[in-house]
């Protein structure tokens, strides 16, 4: 039996969630206007660690959201989880942030196209099958009513940005998913434990978050 804590911190969403054999067992979460990550982060996690009546001895590895997003919420994030893993003597596993938000989504067909809001127009994405295989990589695109006018598909968007999408992608293949807006803990633990189960680990001592563009330091 594998024990993960997750942390998702790279949006305004500070989430902490505890999973057993990746099903969850325990979420804090509150996404607040403000960045609040370092205010509330270890408290939620003391918080889930309590809801899920485990001590931390009984953790098998730590798991954090790698980016890409806000500079600030990944540092507080990736900062925990190391100094975790490093008191513990546990396992890191890193967990792509867009995955993460399309593990929110079940669709039958189409894309599903996780985005995080960075500046004016431009967001950070990547695409997904409607088995949430990736299909395209993480990158910064600027938004123009051409955005993927290459596919007939339709497309799932999820993400922080769906309003400043609407002004552009504006053709009915276009879905825009609501309920869907930050990636949370809670949608890491199959992800996490998979991860787990195949020893896919970083470097505790070496890693860093996938900030994308450097241009996020003192931003958002």
């Amino acid at each position: 039996m594998a024990y993960l804590l997750q942390l998702e911190t790279a949006t305004k969403n500070c989430s902490v969630a505890v999973s057993r054999d990746g099903q969850t067992i325990a979420l804090r979460e509150v996404a607040e206007q403000g960045f609040s990550h370092a205010e509330k982060l270890h408290l939620f996690i003391e918080q889930a660690m309590l809801d899920a009546q485990i001590t931390y001895a009984d953790l098998s590895a730590v798991a954090v959201s790698q980016g890409p997003g806000s500079y600030t919420g990944l540092r507080i994030g990736v900062s925990a989880a190391k100094g975790l893993c490093f008191a513990l003597g546990i396992p890191l596993v890193a967990i792509d942030t867009l995955a993460v938000l399309a593990a929110q989504v079940t669709v039958s067909d189409g894309l599903i196209i996780p985005m995080i809001d960075a500046r004016r127009m431009e967001v950070y994405s990547a695409v997904f099958d409607a088995n949430r295989n990736a299909v395209r990589g993480v990158q910064a695109e600027i938004l123009t009513a051409e955005s993927y006018a290459d596919t007939n598909a339709k497309m799932y968007i999820v993400g922080d940005c769906q309003q400043k999408c609407k002004t552009v992608l504006t053709d009915d293949r276009f879905v825009f998913l609501e309920d869907v807006v930050f990636p949370s803990a809670n949608a890491m633990g199959a992800l996490a434990h998979a991860k787990f189960l195949a020893q896919d680990f970083v470097d505790v001592a070496y890693f860093e978050p996938y900030y994308l563009k450097d241009f996020l330091v003192g931003g958002k």
